[in-house]
């Protein structure tokens, strides 16, 4: 009997159903390959149009609802007319959190034919994996907003880092280093924040005793910025919270190929609640609807859902074909130099497969 993975998907906003559209093609085609395993999605119209209709962007029992899947796929979130913070806390933040996604794994590696900026690099010196604590820290959302319009007006922003948040995210990075054979960097700013990344990086040193036989260092925020462009090849296995998390690997993104190849997943270790998967692009507003959207980073993050569920040499064989497209360039989406639309890439893709 095959075994049945259940897929909620959340198109979201602008191209963010179109690059879907092309990723779940490719997974329905490699479990017919395989045979031994299918999955089943159901779509879930939830987004900044939602929000528009119906002033939420989710309905009250949307976590509810997407606790019954093994996993969610999720296209884009933010349109015009909807503030960032509303569209962002009200979907993606919330189903990180509800769900205690509190790792965010995003590959930064240059594969063949890809695109690259920095000069006289080869692919080989840019592949790393950036594992950004995904539930706390600088993105807490704790503070206050105090006389509001008025000239004494305050704002106070908290970051919140608990012991067991920050020590269960170095840990699993650690073990990702351990296991895959890469140095461990620690990206943090204890030079200027006194409180919370002080207690970071004491407590990267103390899970660093466990694991002796892992190279490891620290690194300022500011200065592993520099070293992503200047020297990548130092980089394994990247830690860091998130705030900082987020801003290295949108740089990432932009030294390995560009936004176009950037996948993300947002996990749950302990597999208790459903994780969820997604290209980090975002929606795109200005080509929504033109059908020229690169699908890419949607079949990357295709290939970390295959990687998740155990299918390791199928989310291999997903990204090998991604790079045998890159090589032949003879079918890519204008942003990577082609003129081809989304559903040609996808359907490209699928050819390579077979």
């Amino acid at each position: 009997m095959k075994k049945i993975i259940r897929i909620a998907v959340i198109g979201g906003d602008g191209i963010g159903p179109e690059v879907l559209a092309e990723g779940i093609k490719v997974l329905k085609k490699v479990s017919e390959i395989d045979g031994s395993f299918e999955f089943e999605f159901t779509d879930f119209p939830w987004g900044c149009q939602y929000y528009l209709e119906t002033g939420k962007m989710m309905p009250d029992d949307g976590i509810e609802q997407l606790s019954r899947f093994d996993a969610i796929y999720l296209g884009a979130v933010g349109w015009p007319g909807v503030p960032d913070n509303i569209s962002l806390r009200g979907l993606l933040l919330k189903i990180r959190r509800s769900f205690d996604q509190y790792v965010n794994i995003r590959p930064v590696r240059l594969l063949s034919g890809a695109p690259c900026p920095l000069k006289d690099v080869r692919c080989e010196d840019i592949d790393m994996i950036v594992i950004r604590e995904n539930s706390e820290g600088e993105y807490s959302g704790e503070g206050a907003w105090l006389y509001r319009g008025k000239p004494n007006e305050v704002v106070i922003q908290h970051d919140v880092f608990s012991r067991a948040g920050t020590e269960r995210i170095v840990r699993y990075a650690f073990e990702l280093a351990q296991k895959t054979g890469k140095t461990l960097t620690s990206v943090s700013k204890g030079n200027a924040l006194n409180y919370s990344m002080v207690f970071w990086d004491s407590i990267v040193k103390e899970v660093a005793q466990d694991y002796p036989e892992v190279s490891w260092n620290s690194v300022l925020a500011d200065a592993a910025c520099m070293f992503f462009v200047k020297k990548p090849q130092r980089f394994g296995v990247v830690v860091a919270s998130n705030l900082f998390g987020d801003l290295i690997t949108d740089l990432g993104a932009a030294i390995a190929g560009g936004m176009g190849l950037a996948a993300g997943a947002n996990i749950n270790p302990e597999r208790k609640y459903p994780s969820m998967f997604e290209p980090i692009h975002g929606s795109a507003p200005d080509i929504a609807g033109k059908g020229i959207a690169n699908p890419l980073a949607a079949i990357w993050s295709a290939s970390q859902i295959l990687d998740f569920f155990g299918y390791d040499n199928l989310g291999k064989k997903v990204i090998d074909s991604i790079e045998k497209l890159l090589v032949e360039a003879k079918v890519l989406t204008p942003d990577m130099g082609g003129s081809a639309s989304t559903s040609e890439v996808g359907d490209a893709f699928i050819r390579l497969l077979k």
